[in-house]
């Protein structure tokens, strides 16, 4: 198991989707900036984007609370998801992290909404 630690910015907001059990799943994307020292001391900022799967009451919490540019402590699991190709018969395969746990870092004066605190 690979644990993944994340503090960034949602790249959009979480979409929610109900297994055909009812478990509620959310999905978003994550985006992480790292500055980087290039040339004549100029500062590039590289973005790493990370596909995020959220179930069950973090997933309802996640669809509640967060959008796009909320800022937030991620911790989780990175796994390999696959699947087939319908047109072309190919196998696909697409890493995620599973989240275990979330921490808001935006205030309230912000607008986001940082539940309980």
């Amino acid at each position: 198991m690979q644990q993944i630690l994340i503090i960034g910015y949602l790249g959009r907001d979480p979409e929610l989707k109900y297994s055909p059990q009812g478990a509620v799943i959310a999905q978003y994307f994550y985006r992480q900036y790292r500055a980087l020292e290039g040339q004549e001391r100029r500062i590039a900022v590289r973005t790493e984007w990370f596909a995020i799967k959220a179930f069950g009451r973090r997933a309802e919490i996640a669809g509640e609370y967060l959008h796009k540019g909320s800022r937030v402590y991620l911790e989780g699991r990175k796994r390999t998801e696959s699947w087939e190709d319908k047109r072309t018969g190919g196998k696909n395969y697409r890493d995620l992290v599973y989240l275990d746990r979330i921490e808001f870092l935006d205030s309230r004066a912000n607008g986001n909404g940082n539940p309980g605190q």
